[in-house]
């Protein structure tokens, strides 16, 4: 068997044990597909990237949960950029990155103190779009442990992606986050528009003042992960909602989503939405990251 080095950092919060984990290997390129995936699987974290040349963007990004692999991740967008700044390996301000969605761009910028745990990383996702739910609605609350009375039904059900499909659930109280129970396996079986989709209760309650929403996320069955701690790519279809079915009178929109309090795993992303003259709507998540330590990952040698 051959060891690999694959450094464990936590994005959305500079706290080590808060926030959202990641891995992140450097040097990814002389991996096979399937020895991604085996490490992904081993590391076991709900993403694991690994950081390639490009020649279409400063860098290539590609994201594997422990069951498959990703088109886009907000979080590990964020620890990898950290990583790669903070080891010298990054440093332009803005830089772009190339994904299965296409390149997207990232900045970089350092708060009043200028060291690592200031340093914010701001990226864009990809162009917005919703399709209503048209399922059983009381199934799809009885799948996270919820009834119809808790559903908040000033604003629709809908997937939702800024590069991730999820379906977006809009909840009556804070209350009812503490006592979601999510039937991961019957995901698939409610969601007959898309399998594959997550699923991302959020409620207009926060326990932070500074926080607008409050959310969850419970991941596919075939991603190979419950919950997700603190989520990039919801985050920023959420700002994309907002929008479009919360303030279709505004131009843009900013705020801050708590995330991941319920598995004691605190994270906060800022999310920017403003509406183009094309009609599309730009969407753009932010947050910091640190650095937790390195693991030793043994590859099957018949890989």
């Amino acid at each position: 068997m051959t060891a690999v080095t694959v450094f464990h950092y936590e994005a959305f919060s500079a706290i080590p044990g808060k926030g959202n984990p990641a891995g992140i290997m450097l040097d990814a390129d002389h991996l096979t597909d399937a020895q991604m995936q085996e490490i992904a699987t081993k590391v076991g974290f709900n993403e694991t990237t690994f950081v390639c040349r490009s020649h279409a963007a400063d860098v290539r990004l590609r994201y594997f949960t422990p069951g498959y692999e990703m088109d886009l991740c907000g979080h590990a967008t964020m620890a990898s950029l950290y990583a790669l700044r903070t080891r010298g390996l990054l440093h332009q301000d803005a830089a772009t990155i190339e994904t299965r969605i296409g390149v997207l761009p990232v900045e970089l910028t350092y708060g009043e103190n200028g060291d690592e745990k200031s340093l914010s990383m701001r990226m864009r996702q990809g162009n917005p779009a919703f399709i209503p739910f048209e399922g059983d609605e009381y199934a799809l609350l009885a799948s996270i442990g919820l009834s119809m009375s808790d559903l908040d039904e000033r604003y629709p059900i809908v997937y939702g992606s800024t590069g991730s499909w999820t379906v977006l659930i809009p909840i009556r109280s804070l209350e009812a986050f503490s006592r979601m129970v999510p039937d991961n396996a019957s995901f698939p079986g409610m969601l007959t528009q898309n399998p594959q989709a997550s699923l991302h209760p959020f409620c207009l309650e926060t326990f932070d003042p500074q926080a607008r929403m409050h959310a969850r996320h419970f991941c596919p069955p075939h991603s190979g992960m419950i919950e997700d701690p603190v989520t990039g790519t919801a985050t920023g279809v959420m700002g994309a909602y907002a929008l479009t079915y919360m303030e279709a009178h505004l131009p843009r929109t900013d705020f801050i989503v708590e995330q991941g309090l319920e598995m004691g795993r605190d994270g906060r992303v800022k999310v920017e939405a403003e509406r183009l003259s094309d009609g599309g709507i730009d969407i753009r998540v932010s947050g910091g990251a640190t650095f937790v330590t390195d693991m030793q990952i043994m590859l099957n040698e018949s890989e």
